[in-house]
């Protein structure tokens, strides 16, 4: 992976904040269960998982949403393979990953095994359980070019205000485009902007309560 350019700031000795967007990577209250609530939980997983299930991402961050993902497919049993395409502008440092990676004991085992990979600067890897490919780049520009649609979106870019490139409609309409029939997507944000684009883009979507301190979040689906 490419190196960011900015180092990190780190909050509490575990939460990396992004200098570039000054925004954390994370939920300050409890990161692993904000995604479990708002990705896991807001795409109906586990019980949509089937094998080559496909989960696209934008914003991949520290690999937190890849690691509670692949627990989840795990701890649920399920057989077969996950598909999981993540896109990221800014790759973190290796070393900076695997520290932040460390704050999640419930995942160590996961972390564990998949760090060697971040230490080579892996972007693409299979395990007997998964697939997974990391993008790099623009994603305005990159996601186009995403072979096969995907069952479920992660949008998980830092906040709207910081990282607008993110929510801009056309990438958004792209996201739409790239979305199975009956897809979903679920986002932590719940920004009116960013639902009517969803909604212009050809997706259903919903307001629901947000996690923690946040009073919504948004889900949305592809009825075709």
């Amino acid at each position: 992976m490419k190196l960011q350019t900015e180092p990190l700031d780190w909050r509490d000795g575990d939460v990396p904040v992004s200098r570039r967007f000054d925004d954390p990577y994370f939920s300050l209250d409890n990161g692993l269960e904000e995604t479990r609530y708002v990705f896991l939980t807001g795409n109906d997983l586990p019980t949509r998982f089937r094998d080559g299930f496909h989960i696209a991402e934008l914003g991949f961050g520290t690999g937190l949403n890849l690691l509670a993902t692949l627990d989840l497919w795990r701890s649920s049993e399920q057989k077969g393979t996950l598909h999981f395409t993540s896109f990221e502008a800014f790759p973190m440092q290796p070393d900076d990953m695997i520290r932040a990676q460390q704050a999640f004991p419930d995942l160590a085992p996961i972390a564990n095994e998949l760090a060697p990979y971040w230490a080579n600067g892996a972007r693409r890897f299979t395990l007997p359980d998964l697939q997974f490919t990391l993008v790099e780049g623009d994603a305005r520009k990159t996601l186009n070019n995403m072979p096969t649609p995907a069952d479920a979106w992660f949008l998980d870019g830092f906040a709207p205000a910081k990282n607008p490139e993110l929510w801009e409609p056309e990438l958004l309409s792209l996201v739409s485009q790239k979305t199975a029939a009956n897809g979903t997507a679920a986002t932590y944000t719940a920004a009116g902007h960013v639902r009517r684009a969803l909604g212009a883009a050809g997706l259903t979507t919903t307001r629901v309560p947000g996690f923690g301190r946040k009073r919504h979040m948004t889900i949305a689906r592809k009825a075709y």
